[in-house]
């Protein structure tokens, strides 16, 4: 039980990143805001594992979301896990334990790196943002939170042609969780109800204030 609690952990740090394909050389800021002007929803898929649990399993599995404040984090291998927000709420599923919890979208996301995300506010307001040296293939920007109580000390974001392809948050325990992204489809057609989400009958339901 202690393995998949490390992996609730790391899907609760819900941290999405996609973008389109776009034949420009600029720094990787300015292809952040370039996503975020531009991108109104995507799907993929991604892995994610906190670094310092090397030799466990990444997690993996599919997202997709419409912004603001809309998303879909299936966790699919080696549990599965589901977190949804319908822009309002933010609800996480796990079936082993026939649990949902629920928090306002504000809550969840606030300063946290999916507000860069999925959220339509002013990023300047709300981190401070500044390019890094490239390396391992990518062109990376630093994330800093301007709220002390971002739960968070940064987020690096990798880019590969002009798209976000790696995360890796630092949080305020010191440990690095990274987020691989991969089979991205930018502002697809998506289902109405992609983003609607019903609690089981037979779960209980646990509403954090």
């Amino acid at each position: 039980m202690k393995i998949k609690s490390g992996f609730k952990q790391l899907a609760a740090t819900l941290l999405l990143a996609l973008g389109p394909v776009v034949a420009w050389a600029s720094q990787a800021p300015e292809q952040l805001e370039h996503f975020i002007s531009t991108v109104k929803a995507a799907t993929g898929e991604f892995t994610q594992q906190r670094l310092d649990q090397q030799g466990r399993p990444a997690q993996s599995g599919q997202f997709s979301f419409k912004r603001p404040g809309q998303f879909k984090w299936a966790v699919k291998k080696p549990y599965e896990q589901l977190i949804i927000s319908d822009g309002k709420q933010v609800y996480q599923y796990d079936p082993d334990l026939a649990q949902v919890t629920e928090r306002g979208v504000d809550q969840s996301i606030g300063a946290s790196p999916a507000a860069i995300l999925f959220g339509s506010g002013s990023l300047e307001e709300t981190f401070t943002v500044s390019s890094l040296p490239s390396k391992d293939g990518y062109d990376w920007l630093r994330a800093l939170p301007r709220a002390g109580s971002a739960g968070f000390t940064h987020v690096d974001i990798g880019f590969k042609n002009a798209m976000p392809a790696r995360l890796e948050l630092l949080d305020s325990f010191g440990q690095i969780t990274r987020i691989d992204l991969s089979n991205i489809v930018s502002n697809p057609d998506l289902p109405a109800d992609e983003f609607t989400f019903t609690p089981p009958a037979d779960v209980d339901v646990v509403k954090m204030q």
